[in-house]
């Protein structure tokens, strides 16, 4: 059984940076799709980025162009969300979600539990 276990949230001042991870245990993300997605207070559910089996990312908001990159590190079987330039507004639970078929489109199979990310000064 897959499970997903995030970790790195916390306080983050407006500008800084922060990393992100998804660990996984039970299965190889290798050959998975890895997305992120954030739950917003007052916007809901928003998906982030996400990485397919073979390396493509995708943006899933045009918010987080040029700010937001994942890295996957299978050694680790984790993937990494690197926030840079963060704001207010990115403030939310991140979680990660893995689809088995591999792609960056269509439903997500297995999710973690999230770790909350507040961008205030």
């Amino acid at each position: 059984q897959l499970q997903l276990v995030e970790s790195g949230g916390g306080l983050v001042q407006p500008g800084g940076s922060q990393r992100l991870s998804c660990t996984a245990s039970g299965s190889s993300l290798s050959t998975y799709a890895v997305a992120w997605v954030r739950q917003v207070p007052g916007v809901g559910r928003e998906g982030v980025l996400c990485i397919s089996a073979s390396g493509e990312i995708i943006d899933y908001t045009d918010d987080v162009k040029d700010r937001f990159t994942l890295v996957r590190d299978n050694a680790r079987n984790t993937v990494y969300l690197q926030m840079n330039r963060l704001k207010p507004e990115d403030t939310g639970n991140y979680y990660c979600a893995v689809k088995l078929h591999g792609v960056c489109r269509g439903g997500d199979d297995y999710w973690g539990q999230g770790t909350q990310v507040t961008v205030s000064s």
